[in-house]
């Protein structure tokens, strides 16, 4: 964590100063905005905690509630979440008060006495080390409240704004604030009341049941639900070996049970399988009683038995799966002819069962990918079209999600007696690891994606896929460090010069790269705003092959270490070597000839380069900077 280099910190140093729109703040709603997000689940409140980074951008995030949600029903926390959690500086706390997942446990019909259960294997969560990280299970509240304090600390010093209900919106591209916003008061003396604002772009982050969807004529299409699940999450005395293990149960002839325990020790969740739904069942199904899902866990547990002593909560669904055809407002016959104003989050476009335990991470993936990319329009980085690559790029993400949960929700239901091979559940939890993990995600080339030409290069960092962390030794201080920890949400292009062989500061491709990005017109880093830090747009960091003790820092490029503050202080902390006990470039399949790597602010690589490679460099930011657009 970097502080005291705009003078003295004495106080907490993850509460920035206030700046921009965060210095006195209007309490009220204003009637204009730059973004109205609408709905603070996690899409929303991971889309205002990044857009809160952005001192000079309005962003308000309103809520039909009155108040912080205090229950979540979503849970599962995949490693890539974690991941981002850290970019926003609360993975280990989050780590610490969360459940984490290590093993997974299977029980199948015991086949001497089919009418007991019996544990038939087990596996690893990550047998493959994807990631540092850790699977966890943690409340959804306790996910938002760190995004609130994130927001709250923020230079902006933002908050849900609680007890406003979106009610419709009209669309003019030619006014200064395009979206005209209908709301209506929830809480408070004037519940009921209607009020107008106004927004250059408006995030619906509202759902399902998403009225921001239905205002831009969107629409969910797909399967229609066909299975239907009790969920309760619920304190219980039981016999059953693995209550605090994740399991995934089947019985003979009581249906089937995921079972994840929760953080704190004695809560725990189970899925009760309810069976299928008649065509004429009106929703009938969803009004199973507590006590009815209770005895059917106790069925399906035999002969473990269940004292249920509280029940926290609980629920009925039914599995569908839907996905519109459109994350924004753009119709297919407008596209490329007008840019979006309105975008569309998380269960607003994509619903999915529960059981994969990817609905609350892919939405918070949702809201990263539309909010950095909105910061950046909105001051000045980038162009308009930079947000048609919002819908282009989730969109697939969503169907893939769909498509998996699919085949787990299939494979969930079924008999014992249906599966060709009885370990079929448990191979298909294992080979598929990596999608519940979140690292499946793979974009496509685009304005923000790469072509792999130079793959070859960096075989660890594929294009179009998340950054994998890996250690290094930062130099300035010889501590060890995970490289991908030290980017933070900032809305920062990164910007990885793997070094060639060479000694710091001798004449090399990596030195003639770095007085490139220092001095050339065509660098991206020329577009930066003349009066501000010099990593205010791009963080450049250099990795040499040798370990710290053979790399003179006053030899290294001065792009590497850019003076930051008012005080124009040298920052030092950009300068690595390698791990002698963990070497990155073979870690990461890094070609020894040096090698970089481009990463976008929401930690997934868009491009491998080589480093003699700098036009290609600066055609590739070109469409991307303002400055480069003028000069095209």
């Amino acid at each position: 964590m970097q502080f005291h280099h705009h003078g003295y910190v004495s106080g907490d140093p993850r509460v920035q100063p206030a700046a921009g729109v965060g210095i006195n703040r209007p309490e009220e709603l204003p009637d204009e905005m730059d973004v109205l997000i609408v709905g603070s689940g996690p899409a929303g409140m991971l889309a205002a905690a990044q857009l809160s980074q952005f001192p000079d951008i309005t962003t308000r995030i309103i809520e039909r509630r009155d108040s912080r949600l205090v229950i979540g029903q979503a849970d599962g926390i995949q490693a890539r979440s974690v991941e981002t959690f850290q970019a926003f500086g609360f993975a280990e706390e989050i780590i610490a008060e969360a459940y984490r997942i290590t093993e997974m446990c299977f029980w199948r019909p015991d086949p001497e006495n089919p009418q007991n259960i019996v544990r038939s294997g087990r596996a690893l969560d990550d047998p493959t080390g994807i990631s540092e990280f850790p699977h966890l299970i943690v409340n959804q509240a306790r996910v938002l409240d760190y995004f609130a304090r994130v927001m709250a600390n923020s230079p902006t010093r933002m908050k849900p704004d609680y007890g406003y209900e979106f009610v419709d919106l009209e669309v003019d591209d030619d006014a200064e604030y395009p979206v005209t916003v209908t709301l209506r008061r929830t809480a408070g003396p004037d519940e009921g009341a209607e009020r107008i604002v106004k927004a250059k772009y408006v995030v619906g982050c509202d759902g399902a049941r998403s009225k921001v969807r239905q205002s831009i004529g969107s629409t969910l299409a797909g399967d229609a639900a066909n299975h239907a699940w009790g969920v309760m999450d619920v304190l219980a005395n039981t016999d059953f070996p693995d209550i605090r293990t994740k399991c995934a149960i089947q019985s003979s002839n009581g249906g089937s049970i995921l079972h994840i325990p929760r953080e704190g020790g004695h809560l725990f969740r189970m899925y009760v399988d309810l069976g299928e739904v008649a065509e004429d069942d009106n929703g009938a199904v969803r009004q199973t009683s507590i006590e009815e899902i209770i005895d059917k866990a106790n069925a399906i547990l035999h002969p473990y038995t269940l004292d249920v002593r509280n029940v926290a909560w609980h629920s009925v669904y039914e599995v569908g799966h839907r996905l519109t055809d459109r994350f924004d407002d753009v119709l297919p016959e407008q596209i490329g002819k007008r840019t979006p104003r309105v975008f569309i989050t998380g269960d607003a476009c994509h619903t999915h069962s529960a059981k994969a335990g990817q609905g609350m991470n892919v939405s918070m993936q949702d809201g990263f990918n539309i909010a950095w990319k909105l910061g950046h329009v909105l001051d000045g980085r980038a162009p308009e079209s930079l947000l048609a690559t919002y819908s282009a790029e989730r969109q697939v993400v969503a169907k893939n999600l769909i498509d998996f949960d699919k085949e787990w929700s299939t494979l969930m239901a079924k008999k014992p007696e249906e599966f060709e091979n009885p370990s079929d559940l448990e191979d298909f939890y294992v080979r598929t690891a990596e999608f519940p993990a979140g690292f499946m995600t793979e974009y496509t080339p685009s304005m923000l994606v790469g072509e792999a030409r130079h793959q070859d290069l960096a075989t660890g960092f594929t294009i179009g896929k998340r950054f994998k962390s890996a250690p290094v030794l930062r130099v300035c201080d010889t501590n060890p460090v995970q490289l991908g920890h030290q980017a933070k949400a900032d809305g920062r292009w990164r910007i990885y010069v793997f070094a060639d062989a060479a000694e710091a500061g001798t004449p090399s491709p990596t030195t003639e790269l770095a007085e490139w990005l220092q001095n050339a017109p065509e660098s991206p880093l020329a577009a930066q705003p003349a009066d501000g830090d010099g990593d205010a747009w791009f963080d450049v960091k250099v990795i040499y092959q040798q370990d710290h003790t053979g790399i003179d820092l006053g030899a290294v490029p001065a792009v590497f270490k850019p003076q930051v503050g008012p005080f124009k202080l040298n920052d030092l902390t950009k300068v690595y070597g390698t791990d002698p006990e963990a070497d990155i470039f073979e870690q990461r399949g890094l070609d020894r000839g040096g090698v970089v790597v481009v990463v976008r602010p929401d930690q997934y690589v868009a491009n491998v380069l080589p480093l003699t490679a700098t036009a290609e460099l600066g055609e590739f930011f070109a469409p991307l900077l303002p400055a480069r657009q003028a000069q095209r």
